[in-house]
């Protein structure tokens, strides 16, 4: 039996992603901006409290949510 943690992983990434993704729109921000400001600099102050998610987002690792990100661009 095979066991894919990498796709349980990447599908906790992307409920993770849309979560501090709405929360952002919630708050009136431009999440793209916060999350691209985000990425960049792994500043936390760049996400907002609401809805837990600066908690959220640093559970990701920058580097695994850069890959799962280009991974899913390219359709890999």
């Amino acid at each position: 039996m095979t066991f894919s943690f990498e796709s349980d992983r990447e599908g906790d990434i992307k409920k993770i992603m849309t979560t501090v993704y709405n929360a952002l729109k919630e708050k009136g921000y431009n999440p793209i901006n916060q999350l691209v400001g985000y990425i960049l600099s792994e500043d936390p102050t760049y996400i907002t409290t609401h809805n837990n998610a600066r908690s959220l987002i640093r559970r990701v690792d920058r580097d695994e949510l850069l890959q799962v990100l280009l991974k899913s661009y390219l359709g890999e």
